[in-house]
């Protein structure tokens, strides 16, 4: 979010956390991109604030959220103290979460792969419609193709990254439930081990595509794993990463910058897949 955009976010919170019975006299932004994460103070609440536009989403966000921690999936939970909904104030959608310390060390390659394939079999419990890993490339496809949508690109990048979102067909892999990004920002090491948030994501496809955000040495630990797919997959994030970076609303922090890194990591994913 911009930052006019973030104060009134900031508030919106708190007022939300107030409302609730918590005490919010402070709020210390932890993230920011096309919704905040904040934690309140002395409530110690972690809130997620969205435009009210993505309404729909927290409220999947927080159904996902709900039934992975009824089987003991190892993600991040809502702030027991309030009711597990999502909040409409000021023009945002605002919903609580439990605040976890951050260890500060790094999750290894092993147990980066166990909390993924842990996160998995949960989700493999949960009966729950979700939208497939196509539907988003989908929508990158028409931003591309929608040039008002769009306008930043150049022609060459245009063709790069509409190249690079037809490299799967459909049905490769075995497909389930999926976190959705389980990229190393939205895995928390904390006391309870590593914990998965953002679940807003969650869609259908191959864990191939799950495995694909995270560190290039966590899928030779994760078993029964098609590493061909899984650069492939790698290719195809990229590339839509890049595309939302170029829409003309698009909120994400320091945009021009992952513009650049965007492209080139592409590049370098079709590199090493045509290698494999």
């Amino acid at each position: 979010m911009e930052e006019p955009d973030v104060r009134r976010a900031i508030e919106a919170g708190r007022a939300t956390a107030s409302a609730a019975g918590l005490r919010a006299d402070d709020a210390v932004v932890v993230h920011n991109s096309d919704r905040i994460a904040m934690r309140m103070l002395p409530c110690d609440v972690l809130a997620r604030v969205a435009p009210a536009a993505h309404r729909v989403e927290s409220e999947f966000e927080v159904e996902v959220a709900r039934r992975l921690a009824a089987v003991d999936g190892p993600v991040a939970e809502l702030d027991p103290r309030v009711e597990p909904r999502v909040h409409v104030r000021d023009g945002f959608a605002i919903s609580l979460w439990t605040y976890y310390e951050p260890s500060g060390s790094e999750i290894a390659p092993v147990d980066y792969a166990e909390a993924l394939s842990q996160v998995h079999a949960a989700l493999r419990q949960v009966d729950l419609v979700a939208p497939r890993f196509t539907d988003r490339v989908a929508g990158a496809l028409s931003a591309l193709g929608e040039r008002e949508q769009t306008p930043a690109l150049c022609e060459p990048d245009r063709e790069l990254l509409l190249g690079s979102l037809s490299g799967l067909n459909d049905g490769d892999g075995k497909e389930q439930l999926l976190h959705g990004e389980p990229h190393p920002g939205n895995l928390l090491d904390t006391r309870r081990g590593p914990l998965f948030i953002d679940l807003a994501t969650c869609c259908r496809g191959p864990i191939e595509f799950d495995l694909a955000h995270a560190p290039e040495d966590v899928a030779a630990h994760y078993p029964g794993v098609d590493d061909a797919l899984v650069h492939r997959c790698r290719v195809l994030n990229w590339a839509m990463f890049t595309t939302w970076r170029f829409r003309r609303d698009d909120q994400f922090p320091d945009r021009d910058r992952w513009r650049r890194e965007g492209l080139d990591n592409v590049r370098a994913a079709l590199e090493r897949s045509g290698r494999d």
